[in-house]
């Protein structure tokens, strides 16, 4: 049952006694959905008064001996689970952590993870997910945008000593209390259990996710667990998991992508399994798909393509694999007609953000639809326009800028200097073009604003140039960035990966004759520069990092 924000909420206090809560946990900068939109959720179902650590108890109950969350080191049942995050949560509470503290989580994919973002949850702490590839910058940022009470993190990681920023933290915040775990070590908490009590309301602030730019530092994105989960309940159905499926968390844990589309915790609500890769590489994932008999994996457009290129294909059985939702950038189509032929299972479009709005191609959807749009939004009532830049709507079929609002999207970011933007009570999403929702709404991400080519006046879209060149026999991936020239403005230029690194082929004039001729493209739109590289530099999530290339 829904419980109403207006209602008095008892909720156990760190001393064990017992306080009413009148109102939800809210942050500053925070916009709250208004009130008629958030009667209107719960009257549907979409909000249904459910938090994080109830929706683990849920799948605990009926669920209790299947596996969890497995690791290279670990194995862990729900039932096992459960007992670590108890038992995590009484050692967090006796660091004087509660309801409202912000806890950055630094930590890689692992069994840790799970145990402790759940424990957070349970005393009613807000994790802050930071990503592992983050450093001392980014975690130095997030400790003072976020005011963190608590930074949780791993000994060490590969080549990664996490332990040594750890020390760092400890110094330059006094006030942030630090704990550093040995990873596969359960003694590093071994305490008494905190009893399982609901510590939030369903309309607090959950958690803080980071904007998935690739530029600048991320701003947090505050999630109650009341529209969170909503998103995942939905993309779960949607998926089509249930307590058979097995998920390979290829990238890394705490993305929103990997959580919640429908991620970790669409496992959790449905009582499926989700194995941790340590790496995205062919090798480690192929190996990890075979062993696990995994079903399903959410990858970005790289690490797919990688994938398909690789040789390991041929020396391992992956055919458990029912299906990739792939996401996170615009996924070329002459990859995406791939993936049924040479992996042998279908393929899910994703198009979300971790302000809100989630689209996937659907089930029995045609092959145009699946490998040219990037699928149609989760929730009849999600609201979706798109405009030009004046804000006037376009026609269907034009792109444009995204504005959407709906049951799980936000009405604001927080953080010091983030500034929310909302118009006409939709949040506002710039740097993002779309052609505009065909009859059936689905959406085609045509790239982000800034990525756009202007050469000498000619408008090019990268993604359309990349994916002429993916049809070469002879590329692994390419990146098309513009960059700067003093009579037009901008020229193409062409980061190309071959898929023999040693063969010398193809040349620059062997592909500039294979758009004219084979793909017979405007001449405009041939890349002026070939780049022949071994790989791109990406973001900590596996993004093609194109402000770096374009630089």
């Amino acid at each position: 049952m829904a419980i109403p924000t207006s209602s008095v909420h008892t909720m156990p206090m760190r001393d064990g006694t017992v306080d009413p809560v009148v109102s939800p946990l809210r942050l500053d900068g925070v916009v709250d959905y208004p009130a008629e939109f958030a009667a209107e959720y719960r009257e549907k179902g979409y909000w249904i008064g459910q938090t994080h650590s109830a929706l683990l108890a849920g799948a605990v109950s009926a669920h209790p001996d299947r596996p969890a969350v497995v690791d290279l080191r670990r194995t862990l049942t729900y039932a096992g689970l459960s007992e670590r995050v108890q038992v995590i949560a009484g050692a967090f509470a006796a660091e004087g952590l509660g309801r409202g503290d912000r806890v950055i989580v630094h930590m890689p994919n692992t069994v840790e993870y799970v145990e402790v973002v759940f424990a957070l949850f349970e005393i009613g702490a807000l994790p802050v997910f930071a990503l592992a590839a983050h450093r001392s910058a980014e975690i130095h940022q997030f400790c003072t945008a976020a005011t963190a009470r608590g930074y949780v993190t791993v000994d060490k990681f590969g080549l990664t000593s996490y332990g040594d920023l750890a020390t760092e933290i400890d110094t330059d915040f006094p006030d942030v209390s630090t704990f550093v775990i040995p990873i596969g070590d359960e003694s590093w908490a071994a305490g008494p259990p905190l009893p399982r009590v609901d510590r939030s309301l369903p309309s607090d602030v959950a958690f803080l996710q980071l904007s998935g730019g690739t530029t600048g530092t991320p701003k947090l994105i505050p999630r109650t667990h009341d529209d969170y989960l909503y998103s995942v309940r939905e993309s779960a159905r949607i998926c089509h998991i249930d307590s058979s499926s097995v998920m390979l968390a290829v990238l890394p844990i705490s993305h929103n992508f990997t959580m919640s589309s429908p991620g970790l915790l669409g496992m959790i609500a449905v009582g499926g399994c989700v194995v941790m890769s340590p790496d995205p590489s062919p090798d480690t994932c192929l190996r990890l798909i075979e062993e696990h008999a995994i079903t399903h994996a959410a990858l970005v457009p790289p690490v797919l393509i990688a994938w398909l290129n690789s040789s390991a294909l041929a020396d391992r059985d992956i055919s458990s694999l029912e299906s990739v939702w792939v996401g996170g950038a615009k996924l070329p189509e002459e990859a995406a007609r791939r993936v049924a032929p040479e992996l042998g299972c279908t393929l899910t479009q994703v198009f979300g953000m971790a302000e809100g709005l989630v689209n996937y191609t659907r089930t029995g959807d045609d092959d145009e639809t699946v490998t040219t749009t990037q699928g149609r939004p989760i929730s009849p009532d999600d609201e979706v326009r798109v405009v030009d830049d004046a804000g006037v709507p376009v026609a269907d079929g034009v792109a444009g800028h995204l504005q959407t609002r709906g049951p799980y999207t936000i009405r604001a970011t927080t953080g010091r200097g983030a500034q929310p933007e909302v118009v006409h009570g939709r949040r506002v999403l710039r740097d993002r073009r779309h052609r505009g929702p065909g009859p059936r709404g689905y959406l085609t991400v045509v790239g982000r604003s800034k990525d756009q080519i202007n050469r000498g006046g000619e408008k090019i879209a990268p993604a359309m140039v990349e994916n002429h060149l993916l049809a070469h026999h002879e590329i692994h991936d390419v990146s098309v960035v513009g960059i700067p020239d003093d009579a037009l403005g901008e020229r193409i230029c062409a980061y190309v990966i071959r898929r023999d690194s040693e063969s010398g082929t193809p040349t620059a004039s062997q592909l500039r004759a294979f758009l004219r001729t084979e793909r017979q493209v405007a001449a405009y739109t041939i890349p002026d520069r070939f780049e022949f590289v071994t790989e791109f530099p990406t973001t900590s999530v596996g993004k093609i990092d194109k402000k770096s290339q374009g630089e």
